[in-house]
């Protein structure tokens, strides 16, 4: 069943047609990947999609529902939750307090009890009263996760989670990214191609704004006009 249907999505930037008439879906359940080479559009893509940056046309639905003009805080109560290239934790605060003022956001009851269920889905629970900023790196991303996970979202979106991510440290992601479908569908965007080959069921390639392809790995893999545009071939 599809859960979000973007049609004709378009975003420019003055000349940059950053977003181009863009058709895309996404189906409940699923781990789906965004590639491209980098000016692709594939950041500005997924903030379109949460309502982060504003669509010029074209349209959003999700669950059927047109969510075109909906702002971004109401698209994170109707299910959408976006992790950034960036962490965003809250480091002064305790692993424990960064996770619950994700629930607290959503009014979610009873506020410890999800808190530490968000917390143990990603393995953080017995770090859960140490203080976010002393967190390595790669826990910092985990945290964002379970930060995501806390909001109980339908689409949870993860803009490059395995960036500066030891082998060990992506392994774990992994992991993690499996144990939430089908409850939740995940939106990924990768460059680390091996985590993408390995995770995702669907893969959108884009290429300057529009979609080159969209398949399985195995399609995306073996695609002409991708190899030529992203994986080298």
């Amino acid at each position: 069943m599809t859960l979000l249907e973007a049609r004709g999505l378009t975003r420019h930037f003055g000349g940059l047609k950053a977003v181009d008439g863009v058709d895309f879906t996404l189906e409940e359940g699923e781990i789906h990947a965004l590639i491209g080479p980098n000016g692709a559009g594939k950041t500005t893509f997924v903030s379109l999609l949460s309502g982060r940056v504003p669509v010029q046309s074209g349209t959003i639905r999700l669950k059927g529902r047109d969510i075109t003009r909906v702002p971004a805080h109401a698209r994170v109560h109707a299910g959408i939750a976006y992790t950034f290239q960036i962490t965003q934790v809250f480091a002064a605060l305790s692993v424990f307090d960064n996770v619950a003022l994700a629930v607290q956001s959503r009014g979610g009851h009873p506020i410890a009890a999800e808190t530490m269920a968000a917390l143990g889905r990603v393995g953080l629970a017995e770090r859960a009263d140490q203080i976010a900023g002393t967190l390595s790196y790669g826990h910092q991303r985990v945290l964002e996760i379970a930060m995501g996970l806390a909001l109980q979202p339908v689409l949870l979106i993860l803009d490059e989670p395995t960036q500066g991510l030891s082998d060990g440290e992506i392994a774990t992601f992994k992991e993690i990214v499996r144990s939430v479908v089908p409850k939740t569908t995940v939106l990924l965007i990768e460059h680390n191609m091996d985590v993408v080959m390995g995770l995702a069921d669907r893969i959108t390639v884009l290429n300057f704004g529009t979609v080159l392809a969209t398949g399985t790995p195995e399609a995306i893999r073996a695609d002409r006009a991708v190899q030529a545009a992203y994986l080298g071939g």
